[in-house]
């Protein structure tokens, strides 16, 4: 599998900071105020490395970030779209909003067991028949 990464936000009550998401073989990983995270879904994010004392998982926060995702049309040609992500970390419920922009629409879904694979297929059911979406990765918030 080839590292992809997504740029986005954190955001808590002490402020907003820009991250970069990165997937690698099935990992999660990602940088937010000097300390070090991976998680095998987006919502199991924990500290890793040298971890600075305190550090907890991930939590009462938002991650918002943005994934350029091709789908291909019925004719088998490839159009670049983007999935938008809003994901909603407050113990013990995860709310998770995707929305896909192609061809001019929007395509919305969620669920607030934040599941990342269950979103994505929702929006696969909304698109013109015959397109697929080309997800970058199979993983479930």
């Amino acid at each position: 599998m080839t590292p992809q990464s997504w740029a986005g936000w954190y955001r808590d009550s002490h402020g907003s900071d820009a991250l970069v998401i990165s997937a690698v073989e099935r990992q999660l990983r990602t940088r937010i105020r000097g300390v070090d995270y991976a998680g095998a879904s987006f919502d199991s994010f924990t500290p890793v490395g040298d971890v600075p004392e305190g550090a907890e998982p991930l939590s009462d926060c938002v991650l918002e970030w943005d994934m350029p995702l091709p789908v291909v049309a019925g004719d088998s040609t490839a159009q670049q779209a983007t999935l938008s992500c809003l994901l909603a970390l407050r113990r013990p419920a995860t709310d998770l909003g995707v929305t896909l922009h192609y061809g001019g629409t929007s395509y919305v879904s969620g669920n607030d067991q934040g599941d990342f694979g269950a979103a994505v297929a929702l929006i696969q059911q909304q698109l013109p028949p015959g397109s697929t979406l080309q997800a970058p990765f199979s993983a479930a918030v």
